[in-house]
């Protein structure tokens, strides 16, 4: 990708209304725009970073036998009157009424959609189990649509459903999923802590939520430091330094954090009012047991630049990363353009920055938007390239192929 050609150009100032440092890097840098409170545009380079965390969240989802589909985001009231929720949830749903006097609302979740779909194709226990998912926009009446892209009115969501024919299978796949979560979080690179919570308006059960270390982070989370134990303040009745309740070995503490994802083992409260049995072994209709699954894919991303960033900017990973390698290409080099094509040819992304703009500008540039890996050419590195890391301050001179092989 040509910089020059890249959609917005950075900015110098983060706009007012800026609080969080999400809001103010990836805006700065060129990732994300706002369109109204709670509401934003993926740009180029956010939605390359978010069709990276969707990439990684769908091989995983695969791998647990997860089926990939796409439902509606428009609902009608009576499939969520089924279920009571057309009232139970009115604060967090956007709800209406067109022109033919028909009341609809926008998707906030899709376990009504998921039920309705088993009733239709679900007859017999040969039938389950069954997981699929999809990748949506999710509409929430969010009172403090603020933390910038952490807390949106309008957001993406990976949501994973599944169904089974009883409360042991059902827990079975709740264990496989959150172990899924985890490969998910470990391989994007984040500090987390699962951390058992109450249901919400999904469910009367404990559920678990995936919670990034985070100074910036609007919860507080309680965690061991010897075992896996961790509950959220909503839960947790002790208090930090108190022996674990759990291994009673380790001691607990406290942190702010930030909420990635979070799993619920639902039973069969939607199956018996929304009427989706199947027939077992002897034929006896039996309700089917259920579980949800999120993740936000946007909400991730802003997760990442609040806990990787400094006085300069964002610092990405390589798995986040929008490209591999910023090319910087200032007066006097001659093989900006064999560079960026020899690299590309070597199947490597690269944002080349061939703009006409002084050295300054180009490293602050650099330094802002995050690559991993910067490289430049100028009439000082003759036939070599300058290596430097956007988390290290050392340079190095070296070969294409050196630097091929390191990246």
């Amino acid at each position: 990708m040509l910089q020059s050609q890249l959609f917005p150009k950075t900015l110098r100032e983060a706009p007012k209304e800026a609080e969080s440092v999400n809001h103010k890097l990836l805006v700065r840098a060129g990732f994300i725009d706002q369109l109204m409170a709670g509401s934003w545009t993926l740009l180029p380079l956010g939605y390359r970073v978010v069709a990276k965390i969707i990439q990684v969240v769908r091989e995983e989802m695969n791998a647990v036998g997860g089926q990939e589909m796409l439902m509606p985001l428009l609902h009608p009231k009576n499939i969520w009157n089924e279920t009571g929720r057309w009232d139970k949830a009115k604060e967090v749903m956007y709800q209406f009424m067109d022109a033919r006097g028909k009341e609809f609302a926008l998707s906030f979740t899709h376990e009504e959609i998921v039920m309705d779909l088993l009733r239709k194709n679900i007859k017999s226990y040969a039938d389950l189990p069954v997981a699929v998912y999809h990748f949506s926009t999710k509409f929430r009446n969010e009172p403090r649509a603020r933390s910038g892209i952490l807390r949106g009115r309008e957001f993406l969501m990976k949501d994973l459903y599944s169904a089974h024919v009883s409360e042991a299978d059902m827990l079975s796949y709740y264990e496989k999923v959150k172990d899924a979560y985890k490969k998910i979080f470990t391989r994007l690179g984040f500090d987390f802590r699962v951390i058992e919570t109450g249901g919400g308006v999904f469910t009367d059960r404990r559920t678990h939520e995936f919670q990034v270390l985070a100074k910036g982070g609007e919860d507080t989370i309680f965690y061991c430091d010897s075992c896996d134990w961790g509950e959220n303040k909503e839960i947790f009745g002790g208090k930090a330094g108190e022996a674990c309740p759990s291994c009673k070995k380790g001691k607990v503490l406290t942190s702010s954090a930030i909420e990635v994802g979070n799993i619920f083992p639902l039973g069969t409260w939607y199956a018996e009012r929304m009427r989706v049995y199947y027939a077992d072994e002897k034929g006896m209709k039996k309700p089917v047991w259920f579980a949800s699954y999120g993740i936000g894919p946007t909400r991730t991303m802003g997760a990442w630049v609040e806990v990787s960033h400094d006085e300069k900017g964002i610092i990405w990973n390589k798995t986040l990363a929008p490209f591999a390698v910023h090319l910087i290409e200032l007066p006097g080099a001659k093989n900006a353009k064999k560079v960026y094509e020899d690299l590309q040819k070597a199947g490597i992304e690269v944002l080349w920055d061939d703009r006409e703009v002084g050295a300054g500008e180009k490293f602050a540039d650099a330094d802002l938007i995050g690559i991993p890996v910067r490289t430049v050419v100028s009439d000082k590195t003759g036939d070599k390239i300058e290596l430097k890391k956007r988390d290290g301050d050392k340079t190095e001179l070296v070969t294409f192929e050196e630097l091929t092989k390191r990246l």
